[in-house]
């Protein structure tokens, strides 16, 4: 069984269209969902309206699925069936269908048709209670909104501001008046948080009428900004528009917007009251995308995509300790040392099970073993971490203590190394002889016995008093198993020149990544251990920084679908000034507001 569906419609020059379609199916479905096998895009239908059945050769069925019903030959019913060939007349809402029978198929004829009443009471009704005569022709009311726009919002700000007083200074300091009127309609939105103050002092930073913010009116305040590169260098690190570009620079320009690279390129106001968004990322990689493709002779690698394509981190590290140490920027694929000029094993003091374990039970205040936080101290801020400080991370286990007289403790002076060799040839020149003086040698267990403030009282060197029991003493302390020793890298006289024993001297930085921009208080929900392995070095020069991989594990580029999406402008700052590391937006603005305040 099969039907013919025929749908006929009208050409704008009353031509008709007839599209005909064969149905191979005892049922079909008519309503005004798209799915229907027979749709009628009619509002006075239902979605799934009715169903046309095929009972047999000369008999259908239609029936009403919803509340709504259908008219047939006139009279509205819900079901009905019809002699294909004697043929029918259905009306659903404004369309018709003709039932008809031709080659042993049923013919379903739909035509649209217009309901509109011809009753001429009707009409009349209609005329009397219309307000269409009293309103004014639809072109004139359009013309009159028009011109009650321009006038509105552009004529009277225009005069305002030209007719204004002249002592209508608006500036940052002062608001000795507003005269210009309707004006705020021009604002898209309010100020951030950064420029609050500056909300309704518009001249601020809009220094002439219809001509974009120039970066001169944000040097005014912003007064430590520095570029980010040579402007030559820019221009040619930039990427070179298409003829589209082209043309829309050359638009801007001409209503008075300022070339790239232009203060408002970056920084978007009147966009809401909270943070000012952040930089887009193609601000950046429009020119570090391809950076190398235009400078060859950067250093700097190409980053497009911190999740997808940004090269691995380098650090800043020191390979030859001292006085001058020797610096080197190296990848972390290349898993370079950093010689800070300490002899420092992780592994050991963050045993769970070792002497240092035991030690931090037997001292209290630690717990069952040490943690990062017992040797590594936060900075005020949260930023960054100090550098571990000997007198107050390390001494309540590596004491110094070598006499006690009275209630006050004797400490050889750390980081003295000089004075040290003095205080034990002083000590050893009291009469009668002190005490064998132990704070080094093979017997003194390590890290130490006894709190801080405690003496050490393993006894090292020779027990005998003889003249050189001084120089044993010092031999003791800078030699292997030593109080120096151990930590530190100690140089014997004679060598490299040097004529007595000296250290070298510890160098900590706060920071590797100098190009990058990393808050410790941002992550603090995260465990030290998940990102720096210190538990499993064995090397004070290992350098314990974790690669671009960890951070993926939760950062991704700006449109990725990682825990935390992030642009470029999150790591780093457009504004380097003298080569130094960039500092976080809000030490900037206190920066700045403190000048302004002393000006």
């Amino acid at each position: 069984m099969s039907f013919t569906v025929r749908q006929i419609s009208l050409t704008a020059d009353g031509r008709e269209i007839v599209r005909s379609a064969t149905l191979d199916k005892p049922q079909l479905v008519l309503g005004r969902a798209s799915t229907s096998d027979i749709h009628l895009p009619d509002l006075a239908l239902e979605p799934d309206h009715a169903r046309i059945e095929q009972l047999d050769a000369r008999t259908i069925r239609v029936r009403a699925t919803g509340t709504l019903g259908f008219e047939i030959e006139g009279r509205t019913t819900r079901s009905a069936d019809i002699d294909v060939s004697k043929g029918a007349e259905l009306r659903f809402g404004g369309h018709r269908i003709t039932v008809s029978q031709e080659d042993g198929a049923t013919v379903l004829t739909i035509r649209r048709v217009d309901a509109v009443s011809e009753a001429s009471e009707e009409k009349e009704e209609a005329r009397v209670f219309s307000l269409a005569r009293l309103a004014p022709p639809k072109r004139l009311t359009a013309w009159g909104l028009v011109l009650a726009i321009l006038i509105g919002f552009l004529a009277v700000p225009i005069y305002s501001y030209a007719t204004r007083p002249a002592d209508d200074m608006r500036n940052i300091y002062s608001v000795k008046g507003d005269n210009i009127k309707g004006d705020g309609a021009w604002s898209s939105g309010p100020l951030s948080q950064a420029h609050h103050a500056l909300e309704g002092k518009c001249e601020t930073c809009h220094q002439k009428a219809f001509v974009s913010v120039r970066d001169s009116a944000c040097q005014t305040c912003h007064t430590s900004v520095h570029d980010h590169a040579p402007a030559a260098r820019i221009a040619m690190a930039r990427t070179e528009p298409g003829i589209g570009g082209k043309f829309l620079n050359l638009v801007a320009s001409t209503f008075g917007k300022p070339p790239e690279g232009a203060c408002v390129d970056c920084h978007r106001e009147h966009e809401g009251a909270g943070p000012m968004q952040p930089t887009p990322q193609a601000f950046c990689t429009d020119c570090h995308g391809s950076l190398k493709d235009r400078l060859k002779d950067t250093k700097l690698a190409d980053a497009g995509d911190f999740g997808t394509a940004h090269p691995q981190f380098t650090a800043l590290v020191q390979y030859n300790p001292g006085k001058q140490p020797n610096f080197t920027r190296a990848s972390l694929d290349a898993k370079p040392m950093d010689d800070s000029g300490l002899k420092f094993p992780h592994d050991i003091h963050l045993s769970q099970t070792g002497g240092v374990a035991r030690m931090a039970r037997t001292v209290g205040g630690y717990g069952d073993a040490l943690a990062c936080k017992d040797c590594h101290r936060p900075t005020a801020d949260g930023v960054r971490f100090l550098p571990v400080d000997m007198e107050r991370d390390c001494q309540s286990c590596h004491s110094l203590a070598f006499e006690k007289i009275g209630g006050t403790v004797r400490t050889l002076r750390h980081g003295q190394p000089d004075q040290v060799i003095a205080d034990l040839r002083a000590y050893y020149r009291s009469t009668p002889p002190a005490q064998p003086l132990s704070l080094g040698g093979m017997a003194r267990r390590r890290p130490g016995d006894y709190a801080q403030g405690r003496m050490y009282h393993a006894y090292f060197g020779a027990q005998a008093a003889r003249p050189s029991r001084a120089d044993d003493a010092i031999r003791s302390v800078f030699s292997k198993g030593g109080a120096c020793y151990d930590c530190h890298i100690v140089t014997p006289p004679g060598a490299n020149g040097s004529a007595s024993w000296s250290v070298t001297p510890v160098k900590q930085p706060m920071r590797y990544m100098m190009n990058g921009w990393f808050d410790h208080k941002a992550h603090s929900t995260e465990t030290c251990e998940s990102c720096h392995a210190a538990a499993k070095s064995h090397d004070a020069r290992q350098l314990l920084l974790p690669g671009i991989d960890g951070c993926r594990t939760c950062h991704g580029g700006e449109k990725s679908k990682a825990p935390v999406p992030s642009s470029c402008a999150m790591c780093h700052s457009y504004h380097v000034g003298d080569g130094a590391p960039w500092t976080p937006v809000r030490a900037t603005i206190k920066e700045d507001r403190a000048t302004r305040e002393k000006d």
